[in-house]
């Protein structure tokens, strides 16, 4: 039987870098622990938002060990890291991941099957790998990159029969998809988590299990009321959906160079580099745009918290 995942709020974790391009492991401490006063649940680790199909093999593992030693002990700690072409390697890499302690290896939809294949051949991969990774704790992840692959409802529902799956980050932003999603795992272990600012008040009221998103990185603590007080409190929960929302659209800024330049205003000594954005892109204009956000999201919460 697969591992429960925790409802709540799982931010995508960014990975901080150093002048010379390697993982800034200080920043990373300070980052978990950052996660911890924001209260989330846990963490979705070396995953898009992480940069993890920019960084090598060596350098996943160790930012994985490196996280399951130093994050708080209610954290929970789930991983994916799955960019690797070859079967083979996928197993050994997630097998590993696995034997490193996780709460649960989250694979890619995309690397199931090429853009041009079908979700059969998909389903027979997920049943590949199934048979060949010792483990009984999965997640899948719409990941946009390299193309977006979506799960159908029929699909998700047999992957939830399997009893090995407990998390589906979902990236379809879409009300109507997303009620057949969590329609069609009622009432079995796998949890549906909204990746979609815009859409996650409704999809909450649908019974989503919660928020695994990059604006976790801004403002956590935010989504975190959400999840915890939408049924009781709706009228603070329109206002505030409708502040998150707005404030999603700032992911199409330069991300995630723009979500460290927020957790710097946040007090976190943290780095811009990025290996995926130029951070010289986020101009003076756009560090403005993110100190008006933060701004704005102090406000917020002082209103609520």
């Amino acid at each position: 039987m697969g591992t429960n995942i925790a409802k709540g709020v799982w931010p995508v974790m960014v990975t901080p870098f150093t002048e010379t391009n390697q993982i800034d492991y200080d920043a990373v401490l300070e980052l978990l622990q950052w996660y911890d006063e924001q209260q989330v649940t846990g963490i979705f680790a070396v995953c898009q938002s992480s940069e993890m199909f920019f960084l090598s093999w060596e350098e996943r593992l160790s930012l994985i060990k490196f996280i399951l030693k130093n994050a708080p002990k209610r954290m929970g700690i789930i991983a994916s890291g799955h960019v690797a072409t070859k079967v083979e390697d996928q197993i050994s890499e997630a097998q590993q991941f696995i034997d490193s302690g996780i709460d649960s290896y989250v694979f890619i939809t995309n690397q199931f099957a090429k853009q041009d294949e079908s979700e059969d051949v998909a389903k027979k991969r997920i049943e590949y790998l199934l048979d060949h990774i010792q483990g009984n704790s999965f997640g899948i992840y719409e990941c946009p990159y390299p193309y977006k692959r979506l799960v159908s409802p029929e699909l998700l529902s047999w992957c939830a029969k399997t009893d090995k799956f407990g998390f589906l980050k979902d990236t379809c932003c879409n009300l109507e998809q997303l009620k057949a999603k969590i329609s069609a795992v009622e009432g079995t272990s796998l949890q549906v988590f909204n990746a979609n600012a815009a859409t996650l008040l409704e999809s909450l009221k649908m019974g989503a299990a919660g928020y695994s998103g990059v604006m976790a990185n801004f403002h956590a603590e935010l989504y975190v009321w959400l999840c915890n007080h939408f049924k009781n409190n709706p009228k603070e929960a329109e206002m505030l959906q409708d502040f998150l929302g707005l404030a999603s659209v700032i992911e199409c800024q330069v991300y995630p160079v723009n979500a460290k330049y927020h957790l710097g205003l946040e007090g976190l000594d943290i780095n811009l580099f990025s290996r995926v954005q130029d951070f010289k892109l986020l101009t003076p204009s756009k560090q403005l745009e993110v100190e008006q956000l933060h701004r704005a999201m102090r406000n917020i919460k002082s209103r609520l918290l």
